[in-house]
Order: structure tokens, then C-alpha cells, then sequence
């Protein structure tokens, strides 16, 4: 099981459900790019930041793996699994931003902000990116074999929730659960987050 962490966080932001996952599986979470204890090259895009978890895949030589994104993580998680997918038996992703078009400001750091956990560049890419949108991944969607959960954050998250539905319905074999606690759904219902995964796992 591979663990993508969302924009500003790093690999142990699964720290409250890795142990669960760790009852049944070889868990790996990465700091991606620009994040944690990974290098911070500048150069930030959903699709360099799928290139270099397919790199890490490829050199642990993993394939048929259980491919877990928040938001961001997601979003990459999608990529993974559009690109490469004899690398992803299942496919997970938890509150992860549709892409489709959108507006929302590009954060910008005060000058004298403390020192962040991550690259801010990566903030300001991503948003960026997230903004324009991409047609390309939306058909992509449609070309994912992997049996797919998305789990909503319900009303209280930010990402507008009757897109999660459309990205549901365009995933070929796509199942859809709300654990209505907004966005970090892993952080605020550890215990039901995991357990649905499991379930679904199971089944």
C-alpha cells in the first residue's frame, strides 16, 4: 500500500491510520517532492510529481500495489493510475480535487513567514495548476481499470461534493462513501477511514 499525502504535508500525515494498515500490508508513504524530507527542486507539477512516484515504484519494483492520495496525493494517484496501471491493483483516493476549471487565489508568503515544511513554490504551482484545470485527465478518468473508492469529506469540505459524483460516475468501476467530516477525513475519523478501506478491500 502506497500512501500520497496532500499539498503542505508529508508522508506522516497517515500517522493516525498507518498502523491499522499495517495489520495487513507493507505500507510505504512517500514525502513527495518539494515536501518533508524529499528535495525541493522548484520545478512542481501534478505530472513531474507522477513521474517520481512511478520512479520510486519502479525501483523498489512494485507492481499491483494499493495506490492510497488525499487531495493532492489523489490527484497524483489518478495520474499513476492513467499512466501506469499494471502498477495499481486498487486505487483509493480520499476528498481529491475534480480537474476541472476554477478560481481561487494563488497564496502568497509574507517575507517574513516562518520556515514551512515544504516548498511554497509547490503551493503556488499546484494551485495554479488546480486552477486551469485539465481536460486531459478528466478523459483520462474514464481509461482507469483499477477498481476504484473515493471517499468524500461530505459538506463540510471545501471540494464541492456533486463533483467527487461526477468523477465516480466516470470511473469505470467506481464506488463512492461520504464520511461527512470535511476534507481530512484520515485525521478527523482515523478509526472509520480505516476501516471502510479495509472493508472495501475485503469485499
Amino acid at each position: 500500500m502506497v500512501l500520497l499525502h496532500a499539498l503542505g504535508k508529508r508522508g506522516s500525515d497517515w500517522a493516525p491510520v498507518v498502523d491499522r494498515f499495517l495489520e495487513s500490508f507493507q505500507v510505504v508513504t512517500l514525502d513527495l517532492r518539494g515536501h518533508g524530507d524529499s528535495d525541493r527542486p522548484h520545478e512542481y507539477s501534478f505530472g513531474v510529481m507522477c513521474d517520481d512516484v512511478i520512479g520510486v515504484l519502479d525501483q523498489l519494483q512494485l507492481e499491483s500495489v494499493i495506490v492510497v492520495g488525499h487531495s493532492m496525493g489523489g490527484a497524483i494517484a489518478f495520474l499513476v493510475a492513467i499512466d501506469r496501471p499494471d502498477l495499481v491493483k486498487r486505487l483509493i483516493v480520499e476528498d481529491v480535487s475534480p480537474p476541472y476549471e476554477r478560481d481561487q487565489p494563488i497564496p502568497v508568503r509574507a517575507p517574513n513567514a516562518q520556515a514551512l515544511d515544504f516548498d511554497f513554490a509547490a503551493v503556488q504551482a499546484i494551485v495554479g495548476e488546480v486552477n486551469a484545470g485539465s481536460p486531459a485527465t478528466w478523459e483520462g478518468l474514464a481509461s482507469i481499470s483499477a477498481p476504484t473508492l473515493l471517499i468524500g469529506g461530505g459538506s463540510d469540505s471545501h471540494i464541492p461534493q456533486y463533483k467527487l459524483e461526477e468523477v465516480a460516475l466516470r470511473i469505470p468501476c467506481c464506488d463512492m462513501v461520504t464520511i461527512a467530516v470535511g476534507h481530512h477525513v484520515h485525521a478527523a475519523e482515523p478509526e472509520e477511514f480505516a476501516e471502510t478501506i479495509l472493508d472495501w478491500l475485503e469485499a
